[in-house]
């Protein structure tokens, strides 16, 4: 294994270092010829040489936030529940007993957290898909309005998901036993109530949690430079593209989370008011979990 490892790392720094001779290589060419003229087209070919051509780069924003993103974020919100609809009707929502033994799962605290930072999550990708398809809603006051509550929801966010982080994170390492709940898809594509190999929270919880936290963190990041928090353009149409294509997976694993937690599991709405979850859906759901 050490073997491998240290082929691996000498063939990274032998195509490095390749590829860096060749750039300079290319870019000695290239300034050799910038004496010509005066020293502001020398200046502005320099710059051209170091950041490259920023109008094709332009060109690729335009075209994604033009004809591409809302496209997407459309399909997103179209194809997804569809999927979802079509797994209740065939499949239904897996039903257990609640009237046996009732397990704790989430502490008053851990629940008043998760309020906050769903209201503030959901409010996030409300406003944040008014905003990317707002040609399709006229536009003006009720555009501008979503963006004023994006903005707000995403710094109320920023504490119940630290918080949640900190609480959270040890549970939602990944184990081996993911790998199994992925390849059964946690059982969700069968009838049949068969123990599933997850811990407190499963795989696909465990996405989402990553997903919701550090993804939102980058998330709010490039939200902040977008707003306007002093970046020259090229940034901010960077930012905008990372923003995008960020939130179009955080979309879809918020869509899946809303029906996983409202109407895959009859009742499992209860578990976050209460607190707790009856013993047979531990036991099926959470096989791995120890209370």
């Amino acid at each position: 294994m050490q073997r491998i490892f240290a082929s691996v790392f000498l063939l990274t720094v032998f195509l490095v270092a390749g590829f860096a001779v060749f750039v300079s290589a290319q870019e000695g060419q290239v300034l050799a010829g910038l004496s010509d003229g005066s020293s502001a087209d020398y200046y502005h070919r320099l710059i051209g040489v170091i950041t490259g051509s920023w109008q094709e780069y332009g060109q690729l924003f335009t075209t994604l936030q033009g004809e591409w993103f809302w496209k997407i974020f459309l399909a997103i919100i179209v194809v997804v529940p569809g999927a979802f609809l079509l797994h209740y009707l065939i499949i239904g929502a897996k039903h257990f007993d609640h009237g046996g033994e009732q397990i704790l799962f989430f502490p008053f605290f851990v629940r008043i957290v998760h309020f906050f930072a769903a209201i503030s999550f959901s409010l996030l990708v409300i406003t944040g898909l008014m905003i990317v398809l707002g040609s399709f809603l006229g536009g003006g006051v009720l555009v501008r309005s979503a963006r004023t509550v994006h903005l707000v929801s995403a710094i109320v966010f920023v504490l119940p998901c630290l918080i949640m982080f900190v609480t959270w994170l040890k549970d939602m390492l990944p184990q081996l036993h993911d790998i199994g709940w992925m390849i059964i898809l946690g059982g969700y594509l069968s009838k049949e109530k068969k123990p599933v190999p997850a811990g407190k929270f499963n795989a696909g919880q465990k996405m989402y949690f990553w997903f919701a936290t550090l993804g939102g963190g980058v998330m709010a990041y490039t939200g902040y430079i977008i707003w306007g928090m002093g970046a020259d353009i090229d940034t901010v149409r960077l930012y905008v593209i990372i923003h995008n294509v960020l939130g179009m997976a955080i979309v879809a694993f918020y869509l899946t989370h809303v029906y996983m937690s409202v109407f895959a599991i009859a009742g499992s709405l209860e578990s976050m008011k209460t607190g707790y979850k009856p013993q047979e859906e531990v036991d099926i759901l959470h096989s791995r979990y120890e209370y």
